[in-house]
């Protein structure tokens, strides 16, 4: 039976060198000369630190334009609220992948609607469609890119 999975993943490589690249620009913008501003890579995702709150801001902008650029989505960036610490200001942007329960669940109830003759699965941190038809599956990727669902999809593992 054909079947494919539907999973939501970043490109970690492209992340590093978007921050790379928002770094380097924060050392040639006028507006941030002289100001101690930086992007760090970490586990959980990418702490900006600046001087104030509205640098972070510009910051964001900075690290959206970057990430868009590199082809990384960004729907996966997950933005916390800003944090003063003393005489700076710290906000942690989180990296979100891999297709959450409530939202595979909400993918799931989609395509029962649509009355397509698939059956879909949960899997950890995918969705696995499987169907008698290629055209069914096909259609399922279509309907899934048409819906609004605010995380970046990817599909992969087509078989059949």
């Amino acid at each position: 039976m054909p079947s494919f999975d539907v999973v939501s993943e970043i490109n970690m490589h492209e992340v590093t060198n978007a921050v790379d690249q928002a770094n380097r620009e924060l050392t040639t913008r006028f507006d941030f000369r002289g100001v101690d501003a930086k992007f760090e890579r970490q586990d959980e995702g990418i702490m900006m630190t600046a001087q104030a709150e509205f640098q972070l801001k510009q910051m964001l902008d900075i690290l959206q334009n970057k990430m868009h650029k590199r082809g990384v989505d960004i729907f996966c960036l997950d933005v916390q609220p800003p944090t003063p610490l003393g005489k700076e200001v710290k906000q942690l942007v989180k990296l979100r992948q891999g297709i959450e329960q409530a939202d595979a669940k909400k993918m799931i109830k989609l395509i029962k609607n649509a009355k397509l003759k698939v059956q879909a699965a949960i899997q950890g941190e995918k969705l696995r469609i499987t169907g008698k038809k290629r055209d069914d599956l096909q259609a399922v990727i279509a309907l899934l890119k048409e819906a609004n669902l605010e995380i970046p999809l990817q599909y992969e593992n087509f078989r059949d």
